[in-house]
């Protein structure tokens, strides 16, 4: 029974002992596109090239490239539709960079691609400190557009 209690002891202690590794974005964006299957290496270009354009450079202008007209939005601060999605990126435009920031992974199955990031947050228990963690956005790719999108959001 003492060994159980070492034992026990033991696995408390290493469980303390490690600490959360910080989340790191991904160093070549570029191989997070690769896929044996044509269609999902397609759809994660697509979802990655709008997030670039689009999202990241808030370009209301290239929505229409990229977005169906009958997008699906399930975020309640993001109106549905594409014209409404447009005009919910306000201003100002930002220049396109050729990666998307905090990008950790991009995962495609079937007509879904998810987006992985890094996030950094403030360390509500210690006073000026930050860690980070993950994030997670999912879109639907219908015939080469953004058909919907899927996000842990609340209303602002």
């Amino acid at each position: 029974m003492r060994t159980l209690g070492v034992l026990a002891g033991a696995v408390l202690l290493c469980g303390a002992a490690a600490a959360q590794l910080p989340v790191a974005p991904s160093s070549d964006q570029r191989a997070l596109l690769a896929s044996d299957d044509a269609k999902l290496a397609a759809n994660k270009k697509v979802v990655y090239d709008f997030w670039r354009e689009v999202v990241q450079a808030r370009d209301p202008e290239r929505v229409s490239a990229y977005v169906a007209e009958t997008f699906i939005q399930h975020d309640p601060s993001v109106p549905t539709g594409r014209a409404a999605f447009a005009r919910s990126l306000g201003a100002p435009k930002q220049p396109v960079k050729p990666t998307i920031d905090d990008l950790v992974s991009i995962v495609a199955e079937r007509d879904l691609v998810v987006l992985g990031f890094r996030r950094v947050l403030p360390d509500l228990a210690e006073e000026g400190q930050t860690y980070t963690t993950t994030w997670f956005e999912m879109l639907r790719v219908e015939s080469g557009k953004i058909g919907e999108h899927w996000a842990y959001g609340t209303k602002e």
